[in-house]
């Protein structure tokens, strides 16, 4: 890609995601989400793969529904109360509308069907851009919102979708599409946790961020897209292997590694608001998870 062009999309990007951190209007947060979904639309389809062209025209248009019902929301909500800033009290109806339109741009079950064919259709690099920097403004907005939320919307959007990113990713051979499914099941406990405790939203996601970024640029360095591949990445870099085995775990959420923390404050929060059944269902969701991961790690140290 032309260096001009390639510095104009990764400044766009930045600048999308930098407008809707920093915004005070849902009008100025719109248009920063509207900023970030064009300028990651070139960068899937600089390989001009049919693959990559389904998976550009997929996300494009999941993202315009989901921009397009934020936009409505906001609008109601102006009408209703004819207060257009983000941090002042949200009417029930527009709250409820934000949360299902912020959740088809995160990728959260049942909204996650385009997410791993996206991924799949795009490159290790523009999958890691989806992955952890397309997330950062729809979810700041999410924390922003948390106090208005539906809390049992949110819980079985959470429980939904931990349970559908452990089922979807078992099935699996390509690696991206694996990420994906292991996002779905992520952003299920931080939304979980939303309305009880935006902070371990903020903890989870932050080390999701870092552990999914560690993953892809270790499958970028090695270069593998599939489960076979990677049984032989073991002879060719040990160390690096080594590294992304324990972080494939760590993702998974086994003790004594990071990936473990959020999941039992999390749990612990869960049990002393008295949710102690679904605390139990959302650990066992878990499981499903950790199988996925447990193979990725086997297939890693044959």
């Amino acid at each position: 890609m032309n260096p001009y062009a390639l510095s104009m999309i990764v400044s766009s990007l930045a600048l999308g995601t930098i407008l809707t951190l920093s915004s005070y209007h849902w009008i100025l947060a719109w248009i920063g989400l509207e900023i970030n979904t064009l300028a990651i639309i070139p960068m899937m389809t600089k390989t001009p793969h049919p693959r990559a062209i389904e998976a550009a025209t997929k996300y494009f248009l999941t993202q315009a529904a989901a921009s397009a019902l934020i936009l409505f929301s906001s609008i109601l909500n102006a009408y209703i109360l004819g207060e257009w800033s983000i941090n002042s009290p949200i009417h029930p109806i527009s709250a409820t509308l934000l949360s299902i339109a912020i959740a088809m741009k995160l990728g959260i079950a049942p909204f996650h069907f385009w997410l791993p064919e996206v991924l799949q259709g795009s490159t290790l690099q523009t999958g890691l851009i989806l992955s952890t920097w397309q997330k950062l403004a729809p979810m700041a907005l999410l924390l922003q919102l948390s106090q208005s939320v539906n809390l049992n919307l949110m819980l079985t959007l959470g429980l939904l979708s931990t349970i559908i990113g452990g089922w979807g990713g078992i099935n699996q051979t390509q690696i991206r599409k694996v990420l994906a499914f292991s996002s779905v099941a992520h952003l299920g406990w931080m939304l979980a946790i939303l309305k009880i405790s935006p902070q371990l939203t903020l903890l989870n996601f932050f080390l999701y961020i870092l552990m999914t970024s560690t993953l892809f640029l270790t499958f970028m360095s090695l270069n593998t897209k599939n489960m076979y591949e990677l049984s032989t990445s073991w002879s060719k870099t040990p160390a690096l292997t080594a590294l992304s085995m324990l972080s494939l775990l760590s993702l998974s959420g086994l003790p004594p590694l990071t990936g473990f923390m959020p999941k039992w404050l999390i749990a612990q929060e869960m049990v002393k608001q008295n949710m102690i059944m679904f605390a139990l269902l959302i650990l066992l969701s878990t499981l499903l998870s950790l199988f996925f991961y447990l193979r990725l790690t086997y297939s890693m140290s044959l």
